[in-house]
């Protein structure tokens, strides 16, 4: 279940616009605690699906190793240069892995459309490129917050 927002109402973006924003934006910040409780942030190209972001991710990395020991997670998704176009999204919960590790492209029907979806995206294909060396990571959020200053008019 998804928990809704408190402050910031004003600047706050609908469910409609935090689907759009989320499915238009390429690159995001992953946050992960690492072994010895210190932040680990790491940016990498999402997919957002209209209810979960997936990451390709590369199993020999330090947030692969951090979200194995600890699956929670933070992820933000922002844009904007002055701050009255500042806008973002924060989504945090479980991280769930999906499919096999390193992802070889075994038949698996909760990824046919996500790798579809993410070779279109982000390489202008088709079907995704497996290299042996990622994996699949879902975080269906349970807590969503958002911002879009552009609300301020004049800010």
């Amino acid at each position: 279940m998804t928990v809704g927002q408190r402050r910031g109402r004003k600047i706050m973006m609908t469910p409609g616009e935090v689907d759009a924003f989320l499915t238009t934006q390429r690159t995001c910040r992953v946050a992960t605690v690492s072994a010895g409780g210190a932040p680990h942030v790491s940016a990498l190209w999402f997919l957002w699906d209209g209810t979960a972001l997936w990451l390709y991710s590369v199993v020999r990395s330090r947030r692969w190793a951090d979200l194995r020991r600890d699956p929670r997670v933070a992820i933000v998704v922002d844009t904007g240069e002055e701050y009255g176009q500042l806008r973002g999204v924060e989504l945090s919960g479980t991280a769930e892995f999906v499919g096999e590790v390193p992802r070889t492209g075994e038949l698996c029907a909760e990824l046919d459309a996500v790798e579809t979806l993410f070779a279109r995206k982000n390489f202008g294909l088709d079907t995704i490129p497996h290299d042996g060396r990622h994996a699949w990571v879902r975080l269906r959020p349970e807590k969503v917050v958002s911002w879009d200053f552009r609300k301020l008019g004049d800010a």
